[in-house]
């Protein structure tokens, strides 16, 4: 049995274990079906059980292992990359010197954060807006969204904002809109994996853990490609931006009354 007390989850219960695979389960079916939400739901979901960096550490493997998957996917890596590097070495930065509010949050506050970016991300998602970004902007954008997204990631642990809106809005083809956003969070889960070991917050233990989520998030990221060839993807992703509202405001709430 994995001891999940470093996690902050002071148990070793059987339940315990099922729950976090759930967790990781749906929230591989979520990113099945959209390309993207693994982080997101899983963050969300498991800071109702346990501390913000626990469940950072926990999600590195699943995270980067299904990232990575998607990433390879398609045909545009170096194309992707170098267009995007900018943006990527600001996530890094931002990433590793954002991951100090994490590792330090002794308040608490992180839970309050996370449920922010989570009602944020919902919100920018239900109001479905539509940007677009001129090539011409690119090169001065692109460092800034990186290095405000690696802050908001290493406080948070969540890799959403404001990276997704940017990405949607350079105009890409559907498959390699699909590529950049992998290649955006599997540098950004790089990088929260560099600024938790930074801190000595990343340790065998929970790595451990998140080794064993990575089984759960792969059969439901399986299920969900799948699922996505029978449902409607405008409606399947309404439904996940009300769940991740209610979910934000209720961390929010949970810290806070």
């Amino acid at each position: 049995m994995i001891d999940f007390s470093a996690l902050g989850l002071h148990v070793h219960l059987p339940v315990q274990v099922v729950a976090i695979c759930i967790v990781f389960f749906v929230a591989g079916i979520v990113k099945g079906v959209t390309g993207m939400g693994l982080p997101t739901i899983a963050m969300g979901l498991l800071g109702t059980m346990m501390p913000p960096i626990g469940a950072a550490s926990l999600l590195i493997l699943p995270s980067f292992v299904t990232n990575v998957w998607q990433l390879l996917a398609g045909p545009s890596v170096i194309a992707l990359l170098s267009r995007l590097w900018l943006m990527m070495l600001g996530i890094v930065v931002g990433t590793v010197c954002g991951s100090w509010l994490l590792r330090n949050d002794s308040a608490g506050w992180a839970v309050v954060g996370l449920g922010c970016v989570l009602i944020l991300y919902a919100g920018v998602g239900l109001r479905a807006w539509q940007w677009s970004i001129p090539p011409r902007m690119e090169r001065g954008l692109s460092p800034a969204v990186g290095v405000l997204t690696g802050l908001i990631t290493g406080a948070t642990g969540v890799f959403v904002i404001p990276a997704v809106p940017y990405i949607q809005a350079l105009g890409l083809k559907r498959e390699d809109l699909i590529q950049a956003l992998g290649l955006s969070f599997t540098v950004s889960t790089i990088a929260l994996a560099l600024g938790l070991a930074r801190g000595d917050a990343l340790r065998l233990d929970n790595l451990a853990a998140s080794m064993a989520a990575v089984a759960p998030a792969l059969l439901g990221m399986w299920l969900g490609q799948r699922i996505r060839r029978r449902i409607s993807p405008a409606s399947f992703r309404r439904w996940f931006f009300v769940c991740l509202l209610l979910l934000g405001i209720h961390l929010v709430l949970q810290r806070l009354l």
